[in-house]
């Protein structure tokens, strides 16, 4: 069906570094329906310094004495880990997605053929990035949290500039509150983006 609706089962690194985690979420997202389960790949000695630290809700949360560098490496997933997840999906017949935070995640994930490549809103206004996606010719859904609409056109005009066609590319209204309070949901806003962004 041309215009069905995808599901996207959000994973994330909700797996905490745990493989058998990650499994079982794999096995919720095939029981519910979601067409999609969807990790993240990234390098964390490309996302941030080694003296980075936490962010204020992290420092709430964990309770322990950690750096950035060492949360995020934590729950870096490896080639082989990688291979274990799509796999497990085949199995439990649901699509394996994953968002490339970096460039050096963006090749490596090449090597998987994945039918779709989701942009995180944090790398909207990374055009560098956003003209290595537009060159593989592929599905492209654009996360837009925290984003002005001028960006949001912005991006679209260089995924197009360099290979990405219109009918290639899904923008998402995107909130960056986990979980959203209702009041702060705005679905208006998908009717706004569809009317401005064609």
């Amino acid at each position: 069906m041309k215009n069905k609706t995808l599901v996207i089962a959000e994973a994330g690194v909700n797996h905490n570094g745990n493989i058998k985690i990650a499994k079982k979420l794999i096995d919720a997202a095939s029981k519910a329906g979601a067409d999609y389960v969807k990790f993240q790949t990234f390098k964390t000695e490309e996302l941030v310094t080694s003296k980075a630290s936490l962010a204020g809700y992290q420092k709430k949360n964990l309770k322990k004495k950690t750096s950035q560098f060492q949360l995020l490496k934590n729950l870096e997933l490896s080639e082989f880990e990688h291979k274990i997840l799509i796999s497990h999906c085949k199995k439990k017949k649901i699509k394996f997605l994953t968002t490339a935070f970096d460039e050096y995640s963006l090749n490596f994930i090449k090597k998987f053929k994945l039918d779709l490549i989701k942009i995180p809103s944090g790398e909207l206004t990374n055009y560098h990035y956003l003209k290595i996606v537009a060159h593989q010719n592929k599905k492209i859904i654009l996360s837009t949290g925290m984003s002005t609409i001028s960006e949001v056109k912005n991006a679209l005009k260089v995924l197009k500039k360099y290979g990405a066609k219109q009918n290639q590319i899904t923008v998402l209204h995107c909130s960056t509150e986990y979980p959203v309070p209702f009041k702060n949901i705005n679905m208006n806003a998908m009717t706004y983006m569809k009317k401005i962004l064609n």
